[in-house]
């Protein structure tokens, strides 16, 4: 009731049931967009917490409200900067990736890495 003029965002990875009620399905990605060029001023999105913080940075003008308060991704909370490091200094992980998904993401990854 509080949030009735706002638009609801989900991510992709929520449930059949909570995607079908929403207003919107955007990857973290889409959802940085959309709300960035949208004349909407409220949002209600349904995604890892993590993300809040820098919607809300990028759109301080906007209502930005998360759907569940409590949605963390442990996945997403295994990795911190020291690990990187560590993986970077050391080399240790490596990632295989078939050579005909290799193909189409190369151009994406080196877009990722590319210092300017």
């Amino acid at each position: 009731k509080k949030h009735l003029d706002a638009d609801v965002i989900v991510h992709p990875e929520t449930t059949p049931e909570v995607i079908e009620v929403a207003d919107r399905v955007e990857s973290t990605g889409g959802m940085l967009k959309y709300i960035k060029e949208s004349d909407k001023k409220n949002f209600i999105i349904g995604t890892e917490i993590g993300i809040l913080h820098r919607l809300k940075k990028e759109n301080p003008q906007k209502q930005i409200t998360a759907a569940f308060d409590r949605a963390i991704c442990p996945n997403m909370k295994l990795i911190d900067l020291e690990k990187v490091l560590w993986s970077l200094e050391e080399e240790h992980i490596e990632i295989m990736v078939p050579a005909d998904i290799a193909s189409k993401a190369i151009s994406a990854i080196n877009r990722m890495i590319e210092l300017k």
